[in-house]
């Protein structure tokens, strides 16, 4: 087993193939939830689907600094965050507010790793309990974090208990509870 997290969910697949496709599958996981749904918890303690796309946002803002970290500085050291600690704010932030931000970070965090040469690929970061990292590594521990936290949202998702007709993917994307979320953020 790797000593970096994740690995095991992300296993051979493309990491930016699955970070590219994060956003989009986090909108079919989440799209048409009633808010019970969104805000009921798995389990007592544990993360509701709002407050998960809320940590997912943290994360994005995380990642980017460490990327950035280990492209531009020559002994870059991680710096750890508490999760739980950041969590405590998760209450202030909509659903459509944790979304638009995971959204747009991931979208500039994207743009950021496919310019990344093999030279800057290559470029290391200390952990301060796993050592020396490559960037790339972190590129793919981010894509192993999406898919552990996708999993979870597939698991803590609720049926919906209304049945509808089918509908078109227009008229889906229209009618979708995130994306008229997204279109009142605009």
């Amino acid at each position: 087993m790797s000593h970096v997290p994740y690995a095991d969910a992300l296993g051979k697949q493309d990491p930016q193939k699955v970070i590219a496709a994060t956003p989009e599958r986090l909108i079919e996981l989440l799209d048409d939830l009633s808010e019970q749904q969104l805000e009921s918890r798995p389990a007592p303690g544990k993360w509701n689907l709002r407050e998960t796309i809320a940590h997912m946002a943290d994360c994005e803002i995380a990642w980017g600094w460490r990327l950035r970290q280990a492209y531009a500085l020559p002994h870059a050291v991680m710096e750890p965050f508490e999760q739980d600690d950041w969590a405590r704010a998760y209450a202030a932030y909509s659903l459509a507010e944790a979304l638009g931000c995971f959204k747009s970070l991931r979208k500039w965090n994207i743009a950021f790793i496919a310019a990344l040469t093999p030279a800057d690929r290559a470029k290391t970061i200390t952990h301060p309990v796993r050592g020396k990292e490559t960037l790339w590594t972190l590129v793919e521990v981010m894509a192993g974090h999406d898919l552990h936290h996708l999993a979870a949202l597939e698991r803590g998702k609720r049926p919906v208990a209304k049945v509808r007709a089918p509908r078109t993917l227009t008229q889906g994307y229209r009618e979708g509870r995130i994306r008229k979320a997204e279109k009142q953020l605009a």
